[in-house]
């Protein structure tokens, strides 16, 4: 897919920077609320930014190289969990309900039958990645069709108002595939990419990396960005880079979830450099090599809480905060309409 993301134009920051240093309280006394502000009216080209009716997009999919035992949950589990999303009983249903999010759950490669499931969005491209260990976990056509998936979720939820969205993703090893493009992309070490995942012991560590080490060693691709999303990524991986892409592309704001879709959009810059302009970092998480592929990227994350549960739960929980900044800029007031003496 050919996207077409643009830096916004920066003219408007002195504009936005005025307007935030003249409200009523101590020049950058809101600190981080004030950069945020700035970035998102940035995006929208407003002194009056606005966020309206947020979304989560959850894309679901199993991968191949689970039977590698690089996971500690087992592979019905995805399946399992997403029946679970679609009866509301899912952190991200808890999440997004208290923060009055829409949420999509969208099938692009669970290894189930799901019948007409009312709440899923059915767009399966395979029961789940090939075992990358032996060979590519997909082709051309797979990971293009991946892409397309996620720009058309992304298409639907502007469609219906959206312009501010985050990622989630549900898939049994995805932090092995995150593990193996976030050291083709950086270059830092393959074992400090590799963490605990869904709660491997240091044993389950360890064979995690064995295995991922002895995929990396039969790699003969060409090293190009896409040959590495489509020999070791996951479908629901592949179709959230698609989704951020076309977000950006739309003009959106991009809230950022875990090291999953930390990874996700590592990859979707190196084929568009340019998304970076549109994320939020929404939290630094627990996984062991989240807060380096961060520091690449000179991501700031808004929280650190611990969290290392994915399906865009980060990023719904950084939201409130995002709210604020632009709450800021639409509800105080400045010195003059409060009639307020500038004390800076």
């Amino acid at each position: 897919m050919i996207f077409h993301i643009n830096v916004p134009d920066k003219s408007i920051v002195p504009a936005l920077q005025d307007k935030i240093d003249n409200l009523a309280k101590p020049k950058g006394s809101l600190g981080r609320l004030e950069e945020l502000a700035v970035q998102i009216g940035t995006i929208q080209q407003t002194l009056s930014p606005t966020l309206n009716h947020p979304q989560n997009i959850v894309f679901a999919a199993d991968h191949g190289v689970v039977v590698e035992g690089v996971s500690f949950s087992a592979p019905e589990v995805t399946a399992q969990q997403t029946y679970n999303f679609t009866r509301g009983g899912g952190g991200v249903n808890m999440f997004a309900r208290q923060h009055h999010f829409g949420l999509k759950i969208v099938d692009v490669g669970v290894n189930a039958d799901f019948g007409d499931l009312p709440g899923l969005i059915q767009r399966k491209i395979r029961k789940g990645t090939r075992n990358y260990r032996y060979e590519p976990a997909m082709t051309p056509d797979e990971m293009e069709t991946a892409l397309r998936i996620g720009a058309e979720t992304v298409d639907l939820v502007h469609s219906e108002g959206t312009n501010i969205v985050s990622f989630g993703e549900l898939g049994m090893a995805n932090t092995s595939a995150s593990s193996l493009w976030m050291t083709f992309f950086t270059g830092i070490p393959l074992k400090a990419c590799v963490g605990a995942g869904s709660g491997l012991s240091h044993a389950g560590i360890e064979h995690k990396y064995q295995v991922l080490n002895e995929a990396m060693s039969k790699y003969t691709g060409d090293h190009s960005p896409a040959d590495i999303m489509r020999w070791f990524g996951g479908y629901e991986m592949v179709a959230a880079v698609g989704g951020m892409l076309r977000a950006a592309e739309l003009k959106m704001v991009i809230i950022i979830d875990g090291f999953i879709m930390t990874n996700c959009v590592l990859a979707a810059s190196r084929l568009y450099p340019e998304v970076l302009e549109y994320c939020i970092f929404g939290h630094q998480g627990d996984e062991a090599g989240h807060k380096l592929v961060l520091d690449y990227l000179k991501a700031r994350p808004l929280l650190n809480l611990g969290l290392r549960l994915g399906e865009g739960t980060g990023a719904i929980c950084a939201y409130p905060i995002i709210d604020s900044a632009v709450r800021m800029m639409n509800d105080m007031n400045s010195f003059q309409d409060a009639e307020v003496t500038k004390y800076f």
